[in-house]
């Protein structure tokens, strides 16, 4: 196996297979000569040349997948057997963290501080859980009444497609590709094109747990590969994290074979402010809930509700917040918002806030490139839109860049409107004095998930989206039983004496 030295006047960094592909568990040749380039978000340079998949090398990891888990040992594992393997894995992903957090910075521009709060924090607390639990599930139960005895087993749905995003390829693991590993599934990931450096190191970790031949496969493929792969027959589940538009070409490819697909989309996620919040107490989560990760977040609380007799109090306060989170060079110690990770999240950003200049919008803060950052890098300065009414397209459209709104509202039953006026439905936070309060408008909300007084959601319990912002659920006992299809065994009785 070759291993490259990615150079840039930095820190040198060794990242293995960039000539290579992860197929079946081990490095192999790729089928053809594609290449891809790994382009650095801070400077716009090209730091990196790879081995790109081919739709002939999907068909090899899917093969490999399909016999594996039709024939091989892993589906037939017990699962602490199987927690024991992921285990490995776990150790071996953890050994590589740091220097996966400075790839991360290299080919998406996330500062080292964001990567060890999703990697190093975050992805190992909930790989870690997911370990543990597992053995501890209810895989079999016996239900016995006075005229049928039934076996109910959960048991894998077969070969997994496990789709990643470039905002997080380390975390994602945890949530989506360990589950359905313990689960008893084989799986084939496939990492966004951006995710190149991160990815390879996934893989070695990957090869050095020695799990059996053909269990994981790793991909970062581009488009043609990646739709070769959700149309692909021998694939029996597709679990993705993304964009709206992209899944619902997924479920198109895989409705003709009737394949399962769970799905962790984007969100336009609101954060009513009562009346009666305290102020300083909210800045302390809603900003970073907003702008963290320059808003490439899909839980990000890009709506702030804000009550019509506080609103001029409330959009000052953030203006001086947001002025304080300051862009810089994601290699820079102390740096916390870095450069988009793409030149496409620049355009949008910059499309998507110019959309709302022309319908009425007020620009507060930011809404420029920074002229101290080299001009060749795709930053974007955290930007602060008031005077915005939710029917504005900046108000319904995810922008997946560092661009929040402020929006005001004529009393609680108001701002429940405006929560629940869009297609999406991921993520929410309610902050008010009053606990209760809280707790009654949160439940008022309708999305996946909503926090009282906190932004985010935890990741140690089941999570996902209702309404455009997909179904399934990642996370907790319910993210590891996502994988899985429930058998009845009849062992007496009949239908009719059910």
């Amino acid at each position: 196996m070759s291993v490259s030295t990615i150079t840039t006047g930095r820190v040198d960094i060794p990242v293995p297979g960039t000539d290579k592909l992860f197929i079946a568990g081990s490095w192999v040749e790729p089928a053809t000569d594609a290449t891809v380039d790994v382009v650095m978000p801070s400077t716009g340079e090209v730091v990196a040349t790879v081995a790109a998949p081919a739709p002939a090398d999907a068909d090899a990891a899917v093969a490999a997948a399909r016999t594996a888990f039709d024939e091989g040992p892993w589906p037939r594992m017990s699962v602490a057997e199987r927690a024991e393997v992921c285990s490995r894995f776990a150790d071996e992903l953890e050994k590589r963290l740091d220097t996966m957090n400075r790839l991360w910075t290299y080919e998406s521009g996330y500062p080292a501080a964001h990567g060890e709060m999703i990697n190093s924090g975050a992805g190992r607390m909930i790989w870690r859980s997911a370990i543990e639990k597992a053995p501890t599930l209810a895989w079999e139960e016996r239900r016995t009444t006075a005229s049928t005895d039934v076996l109910i087993q959960r048991q894998p749905v077969g070969t997994v497609l496990g789709i990643l995003t470039y905002n997080g390829p380390v975390v994602l693991l945890g949530m989506k590709i360990i589950p359905a590993l313990l689960a008893g599934n084989t799986v084939v990931i496939k990492p966004a094109p951006d995710s190149q450096l991160t990815t390879r190191v996934v893989a070695e970790a990957a090869r050095a747990a020695n799990f059996p031949t053909g269990v994981v496969s790793v991909l970062a493929a581009g488009l043609e590969t990646s739709r070769h792969l959700t149309a692909h027959p021998g694939i029996d589940m597709i679990h993705m994290t993304g964009g709206g538009p992209v899944a619902v070409d997924i479920v198109e490819r895989a409705a003709p074979r009737l394949a399962r697909t769970a799905l962790e989309l984007g969100g336009k996620s609101p954060a009513i402010i009562a009346e009666d919040a305290d102020l300083d107490s909210v800045m302390a989560t809603l900003v970073p809930g907003a702008i963290g990760g320059m808003g490439q977040v899909c839980v990000a609380l890009s709506r702030i509700l804000a009550p019509r007799s506080r609103y001029d109090e409330i959009v000052d306060r953030l203006a001086a917040e947001f002025g304080r989170m300051t862009v810089g060079d994601p290699f820079e110690p102390g740096t916390v918002l870095g450069p988009l990770a793409n030149e496409r999240a620049l355009a949008r950003t910059e499309t998507m806030l110019s959309k709302a200049l022309e319908e009425g919008a007020r620009l507060v803060c930011g809404g420029k490139r920074p002229a101290h950052l080299d001009p060749g890098g795709f930053y974007f300065e955290p930007t602060l839109l008031a005077d915005v009414t939710n029917d504005m397209y900046i108000a319904q459209e995810e922008v997946f860049g560092p661009v929040t709104t402020v929006i005001p509202y004529d009393g609680i039953d108001d701002a429940v409107r405006i929560a629940n006026d869009t297609r999406f439905g991921l993520a929410a936070s309610v902050y008010a004095g009053d606990a209760d309060s809280a707790l009654e408008i949160a439940k008022r909300i309708r999305s996946g998930g909503v926090a009282i007084n906190l932004a985010g959601v935890s990741l140690t319990e089941p999570f996902g989206g209702v309404k455009q912002s997909g179904w399934g659920r990642e996370c907790g006992a319910e993210g590891i039983f996502e994988f899985t299809d429930i058998k009845q065994i009849l062992i007496s009785g009949s239908y009719s004496d059910s």
